[in-house]
């Protein structure tokens, strides 16, 4: 039996009450939570938690990282790709290239010394300023009055702390304005520093100042949405060694708090608006993915960050929407994925195994094929007919016809 629902505990429910009635039946349960599926395979035996973000991941992430590559994945030991080089499908050890991995680790360093909100850059500021004020006036002190190293480290101290010099120096006015200046600049950059860090401690910290969680500013990829299906595949380009920042609207989005955990740097904002994507880079960016659950929104963000960077990669989870369907003929927005259509292929594959059959171990996901690991069997093919195809599916002629009409104005 297959219990295929998105929700969670529903699922869950749906589950417990098919092994109350029956305790032989094997059920293959769609779950998104990892906790949840761990519980399933604890409490109920034959039973297969499968979760549709963990599957379409490794494809998602492989069209974000390589042209050429139908997915992508790290199995423990290294990376691996699934590639067609001849029509023929085979799995091949993977590595970035040398520019990518250049332009991926530039941009790291350039994350470090350019913040990107504005608490960060009250903090950096204010920091940067009183150490900036701190050397100067020990360099000063240690190379033209030759006071001894631990001296002048105290008396620039004071200065910083705005208690003034330690010690008077006849003979040298200079030295005293200079240091009434920069304790009253001290002042100013203090209030800086101060300012940055109650932004921080009241604000949710999704991106760091210094350390990896600060935004990477190229050879990254921009994740927008950051539901399950984000989440894991942030996961997957992390594991792969590619930088990543994610962009979710929601503040209380259950998965923050987990980006956090897992240093995956996300900025709170509308991933449609240009002026956000322009601000993340995306210019300079790998690619975009754009996997948000509302389809119509998936579009919104492609077409604009085609509107910033004409040439860059999008990626999107897309299905069978009409409007999907219409908008990819009509306007080439990017790679779509549908994550339905792939995990009912997994699901079928485990359906079909048989009690003592070979169950699936994965599955890549082609435009109009799914491919799904059997052992002994490597990657399969699944053809999936298209809606309209389906003998049984009521409306087909008459959205063939709304078509044709679309196809002649």
């Amino acid at each position: 039996m297959a219990v295929l629902l998105g929700d969670d505990l529903s699922a869950l429910r749906y589950a417990l009450a098919v092994r109350h009635v029956c305790d032989t039946v094997r059920i293959v349960v769609t779950v998104f939570d990892r906790t949840v599926a761990q519980q399933l395979r604890l409490l109920l035996h034959h039973c297969v938690p499968v979760s549709p973000a963990d599957l379409l991941a490794p494809t998602l992430a492989g069209l974000c990282v390589d042209p050429d590559a139908l997915a992508v994945w790290h199995d423990g030991h290294g990376a691996v790709a699934v590639r067609r080089p001849d029509g023929r499908l085979e799995e091949t050890a993977w590595r970035a290239s040398r520019g990518a991995r250049r332009r991926a680790l530039l941009g790291r360093l350039r994350g470090q010394l350019q913040p990107h909100d504005a608490d960060a850059r009250l903090l950096l500021i204010g920091l940067l300023g009183i150490v900036a004020v701190l050397a100067a006036d020990w360099l000063w002190l240690v190379g033209v009055f030759h006071e001894p190293v631990s001296t002048a480290f105290l008396e620039a101290a004071r200065v910083v702390a705005g208690v003034g010099p330690a010690a008077p120096h006849p003979g040298h006015p200079v030295y005293e304005v200079v240091s009434a200046v920069a304790m009253l600049v001290t002042v100013g950059f203090t209030a800086l520093l101060t300012a940055g860090i109650v932004d921080r401690l009241i604000g949710p910290r999704l991106v760091g100042v210094l350390g990896p969680r600060v935004l990477p500013r190229s050879g990254h990829v921009v994740v927008v949405g950051l539901g399950q299906v984000g989440l894991r595949l942030c996961q997957t380009l992390r594991q792969l060694r590619v930088p990543v920042v994610g962009v979710e609207r929601e503040p209380a989005a259950p998965n923050l708090r987990l980006a956090r955990s897992m240093g995956i740097p996300v900025v709170l904002a509308h991933g449609e608006d240009r002026a956000v994507l322009a601000r993340l880079g995306l210019g300079r960016a790998r690619a975009l993915a754009a996997v948000g659950s509302h389809e119509l929104d998936n579009i919104a963000v492609a077409v604009a960050a085609h509107g910033v960077a004409p040439d860059i990669r999008v990626v999107l989870r897309a299905g069978e929407d009409e409007a999907i369907a219409g908008t990819r003929s009509l306007l080439p927005l990017g790679l779509t994925r549908d994550i339905t259509r792939t995990s009912a292929a997994y699901v079928t594959a485990h359906l079909t195994a048989g009690p003592s059959g070979a169950s699936p171990r994965r599955v890549v996901a082609d435009t109009d094929c799914d491919y799904v690991d059997l052992p002994g069997h490597g990657l399969v093919g699944r053809p999936v007919a298209a809606g309209d195809d389906c003998g049984h599916v009521p409306g087909g002629g008459e959205r063939d016809s709304v078509r044709s009409v679309l196809g002649a104005g």
